[in-house]
C-alpha cells in the first residue's frame, strides 16, 4: 500500500477515509498527537513518542481508549503493510464525538486517528532558511495539542519569505520554531531552551542533549536571545524526522557556518543512531 489510514478501529486507505462530523477535532482542534519516521519499516524512538503522546492526553484530560502496549502494537503492524523503506508515522487523539458544546462531554469515547505514508529522511547537508516571528501562542505549547492555527500561519509567512521555518521570540527570547525546536552552538557549548510550558519538550532536542553528553560536548539548558541566536556559531533546527537540520540565514541575514565540525558530529552521531535503531547497518 502507499499509505494508510486508521479511525477509530477502522483501516484504508487515506484518500477513502471519512471521520464523523461531529468529532471535536472538527470545532475545537480537541486532542493531542504525536509523529515520528519510521526507516526499514521500524518506528523511530517509539517508545519515548508514545510516553510523550499519553503525557500530553492526560495534561487535558483525555483517556486514550488504548493502552501503550496495544497502541503501539497497532502502529508496529500498521507500519509493515505500507510500501517503502522511510515513512512518516503520524497518530492523534481526539476528545471523541458529540454535539457542538465547549463544556467537555463526559460519557464520550475518545477517538484514535493514525496516519502512515512514504516519506524520506530529511537531508542533513542541505541549509535552511529561517524568519524570526513574535511568539503570540497560547501558554501550554508543551502539551502537542492540535490547536496549530497560530503555528501554520506562522509556517506559511516563511514560505512566502522563501524560508524553510520560522524562530518563535516572546520579546527577546527566543522559544522554539513552528514544527521544530531550535538551539545554538556557542564557543563549543551546545545551548537550548529550559523545557517550561512555552516550548514542546523534543525526542530530537532529548537525544541531541544525549549526543552531548556521550561526545563530551558541554551543554546548557537556559534561555537565550535572538540576539545570541544571529551571533551563534551554529544555529540547529530539530525534530523527529529531520533530526538536527542547520541554518545559513535568519531573516535574510547569514548566520552560523562557524563551528561546521562540531555539527557534523552532531549529525553523524544521530544518523547512525537512527540507522541502527532501524537495523539499516
Amino acid at each position: 500500500m502507499e499509505n494508510l489510514g486508521y479511525y477509530d478501529g477502522k483501516y484504508d486507505l487515506i484518500e477513502n477515509m471519512t471521520v464523523p462530523f461531529d468529532d471535536r477535532v472538527h470545532y475545537y482542534g480537541d486532542g493531542v498527537y504525536d509523529a515520528t519516521c519510521a526507516g526499514n519499516h521500524i518506528i523511530f524512538n517509539l517508545e519515548e513518542h508514545i510516553d510523550r503522546f499519553y503525557r500530553s492526553a492526560g495534561l487535558l484530560g483525555i483517556e486514550i481508549p488504548h493502552s501503550k502496549e496495544e497502541l503501539k502494537d497497532i502502529l508496529n503492524e500498521m507500519i509493515v503493510k505500507v510500501d517503502g523503506k522511510e515513512h512518516f508515522v503520524y497518530w492523534q487523539v481526539t476528545r471523541g464525538v458529540a454535539p457542538r458544546k465547549h463544556k467537555f462531554p463526559q460519557d464520550t469515547a475518545a477517538k484514535l486517528w493514525i496516519m502512515i505514508r512514504q516519506s524520506p529522511i530529511g537531508d542533513l547537508n542541505k541549509p535552511v532558511k529561517l524568519i524570526t516571528v513574535e511568539d503570540t501562542r497560547f501558554f501550554h505549547c508543551n502539551i502537542k495539542t492540535l490547536n496549530l492555527i497560530p503555528n501554520v500561519m506562522a509556517a506559511q509567512r516563511a514560505e512566502l519569505a522563501g524560508c524553510d521555518e520560522v524562530v518563535f521570540h516572546r520579546g527577546d527570547r527566543v522559544t522554539e520554531c513552528a514544527h521544530s525546536n531550535v538551539h545554538i552552538l556557542k564557543d563549543g557549548v551546545f545551548i537550548t531552551p529550559p523545557t517550561d510550558n512555552l516550548i514542546l519538550p523534543g525526542i530530537a532536542r532529548a537525544h541531541l542533549l544525549k549526543m552531548c553528553k556521550e561526545l563530551d560536548i558541554p551543554s546548557e539548558e537556559r534561555i537565550f536571545t535572538v540576539d545570541e541566536l544571529m551571533k551563534a556559531d551554529e544555529v540547529i533546527v530539530s525534530s523527529s524526522s529531520n533530526f538536527c537540520l542547520y541554518a545559513s540565514e535568519i531573516d535574510g541575514i547569514p548566520v552560523g557556518g562557524k563551528a561546521k565540525e562540531l555539527l557534523h558530529k552532531l549529525q553523524d552521531a544521530l544518523m547512525e543512531e537512527y540507522l541502527q535503531a532501524t537495523k539499516q547497518i
